[in-house]
């Protein structure tokens, strides 16, 4: 009876270690549904679930087990809060490891712009009630994005204001408008003026 209770009272290691694991795989599927529903089920449903459960595993257990399990909730609410806190870079990460070379079918399929624009394809995009906020994935051959002109604001070859750009890889960027705002045709070099 001894051994039965020391090895109950002991702290498993490995518990903390599962719920990391666990957080990424709960993660990973939410990335593909949209991006305001997956971020609204992450932080109101699937993060409230899975704390009142171990919540609960953690006051029927003893000891070592029940500091176990409290360090698998701490685990958990700290990783939840990065990702959440991160969850656009965290999703546009996933999202282009996982789709990455679909949409780069998709942006390579297009003609080259006759006006020496660059080429995109809608990517990722969140609102509601009209208020629309869209995300471009664009090729960018000369990676002039990657570059913010301080006296401007704008980024690289685009001339039109833009909420954010973050390059996933080289010559490929997500390029973020501010809401109800979109691509257009003066946002390219050539066709608009400085």
């Amino acid at each position: 009876m001894d051994e039965v209770t020391s090895a109950y009272d002991h702290f498993n290691w490995r518990l903390p270690v599962y719920a990391a694991i666990s957080t990424l795989i709960v993660y990973l599927p939410i990335t593909i549904i949209p991006y305001d529903i997956g971020w609204l089920l992450y932080a109101f449903v699937v993060t409230p679930i899975v704390g009142i459960v171990l919540i609960a595993i953690a006051i029927g257990n003893k000891g070592g087990q029940r500091l176990a399990i409290l360090s698998m909730l701490t685990v958990y609410a700290i990783l939840s809060w990065a990702i959440l806190r991160n969850y656009l870079d965290a999703r546009s990460e996933v999202r282009w490891l996982l789709q990455s070379r679909e949409y780069k079918a998709k942006v390579l399929a297009q003609p080259n712009p006759k006006n020496g624009g660059l080429r995109h394809v809608e990517w990722d995009g969140w609102g509601m009630m009209g208020q629309e906020t869209t995300m471009y994935l664009t090729y960018d051959p000369s990676n002039s994005l990657s570059h913010k002109d301080t006296f401007t604001g704008k980024f690289g070859s685009l001339h039109c204001d833009v909420w954010r750009v973050k390059r996933l890889e080289d010559r490929w960027y997500s390029v973020t408008f501010y809401t109800d705002t979109g691509w257009e045709s003066t946002c390219d070099t050539s066709t608009s003026v400085p």
